[in-house]
């Protein structure tokens, strides 16, 4: 079916305008990210979410002409094909995964695939089975998932753009069947198509419901799917400067779950559900389209610092598949004073963290002591001290007991980095340091210089 007949003349030719943007040369991903905008994801989420496309059910009529509008993207962006037999497409039943390849420029990591992706399939007309009603009538899912498709085509785009490809290959994504239980993730880990037989993904990305940013909060599950992945996401976001709000369950809901149960390091963006989820109500005017912009570009910087990371990427943590929010709470929880009084010098108590060791958690900041003076809360992660990083609490407190009057904390704050400047100075008499807080999977007892 050509997707002429059915999406209007105007939408697909935005589309490929919005490819053509992209020319000029371009030095690093820093730079590349400029070009993702607003304008150029709204348009492909207005495209994706018409109602011509019938709610893009997948194996439908809407659900084929959705596919051919992100075909025609990429072919105008000129990706590489990555599908069945030449092809974008990757055919299993009535629906289609799309895939295209960005290839790496290094001859010695060139098997090591780094993956992003989103579904573009939604839920058509509605049911009583997906959908919260009314049902029969046309779902346009904007935010679930045209705005995850959109993330990954301005993603594609810039990647094609960049004179100075990441070391590693990169896969684009557009996954069909998700909403019918995640059909062409499963598909995919299972069978991949002959293109990236001798490829096998390292990490992955996961694009879903991007398009409702409130308050700079972007929701990050399987951050811990790898040792450090949290630092990577932070050292990221420095240039969107997005509120990191990781979430510790892993449920089988969107298409990061195939790769985690593959033993995959994946991690999934997601800004939230909302009263339109599976509503005929999620629609093009809801969508916040700088949001898309500002959640594609961390995403961006996720994947670029992945796929050129040197040596091979870390592998899967197993320890993240038993992890909880619970955990999360135990490891994050807030000692509380004691009952013996002394005396302190800079202040606080950290926590380590197995998930990532080079971060640990400030679980408690003594009142009028230097570091809480100088805006250290708990909740912080400390990731460097005078511009260096560690690779355990312990260093991190050895270095601090021996540096001179001031030092300068690089901190983690949900997600954001930020500097606390601290003066060295004597901290009145207070009570004292908790014993040993119950450690939970993956921490060591509160521990502060």
């Amino acid at each position: 079916m050509d997707v002429r007949t059915v999406l209007p003349a105007m939408a697909l030719g935005g589309a490929i305008l919005s490819a053509g943007l992209l020319g000029g040369e371009r030095g690093h991903a820093a730079e590349a990210a400029a070009v993702i905008d607003a304008v150029g994801a709204g348009r492909h989420v207005a495209a994706l979410a018409d109602d011509a496309l019938e709610g893009r059910e997948g194996g439908s009529r809407g659900g084929r002409a959705a596919g051919a509008y992100i075909v025609e993207t990429l072919r105008g962006a000129g990706l590489r094909p990555a599908g069945d037999e030449g092809t974008y497409y990757q055919r299993f039943g009535t629906m289609r995964n799309i895939l295209a390849l960005v290839p790496g420029s290094d001859p010695a990591c060139e098997r090591e695939m780094v993956v992003v992706g989103a579904h573009y399939d939604h839920v058509g007309y509605g049911t009583a089975a997906n959908s919260y009603g009314p049902t029969g009538l046309i779902h346009n899912g904007a935010d679930d998932n045209a705005s995850g498709v959109a993330g990954v085509l301005e993603i594609a785009e810039v990647l094609q753009a960049m004179p100075a490809k990441p070391r590693r290959p990169v896969l684009l994504a557009f996954w069909d069947g998700e909403e019918k239980g995640l059909l062409g993730s499963w598909h995919f880990v299972r069978v991949r198509p002959q293109p990236l037989r001798d490829l096998r993904p390292v990490f992955v990305v996961n694009l879903d419901m991007i398009g409702r940013l409130r308050g700079e909060r972007v929701e990050i599950y399987g951050g811990r799917t790898m040792t450090g992945l949290r630092g990577i996401l932070a050292e990221s976001n420095r240039e969107t400067g997005l509120e990191l709000i990781f979430d510790w369950d892993i449920v089988d809901d969107s298409d990061h779950f195939p790769f985690i149960e593959s033993r995959v390091p994946t991690v999934m963006l997601h800004t939230g559900l909302h009263d339109e989820y599976h509503r005929p109500s999620d629609d093009v005017q809801l969508v916040n389209t700088a949001g898309v912009e500002a959640v594609a570009r961390l995403a961006l910087g996720v994947v670029t610092a992945v796929a050129d990371r040197p040596g091979t990427p870390a592998g899967f943590r197993d320890a993240s598949r038993r992890e909880k929010n619970a955990h999360r709470d135990t490891l994050e929880r807030v000692v509380q004073a004691g009952p013996v009084e002394q005396r302190v010098r800079w202040g606080m108590s950290t926590r380590s963290d197995a998930g990532d060791p080079s971060a640990p958690v400030v679980v408690r900041v003594v009142p009028d002591s230097p570091l809480e003076r100088a805006g250290l809360r708990c909740g912080d992660r400390i990731i460097a001290i005078d511009g260096k990083p560690f690779a355990t609490q312990a260093t991190m407190l050895q270095r601090m007991a021996s540096a001179g009057d001031a030092l300068t904390l690089q901190i983690d704050r949900a997600g954001r980095i930020v500097e606390v400047h601290v003066v060295s100075g004597e901290a009145p008499a207070l009570t004292g340091e908790q014993g040993p807080a119950a450690p939970t999977a993956g921490s060591e007892p509160a521990r502060g210089p």
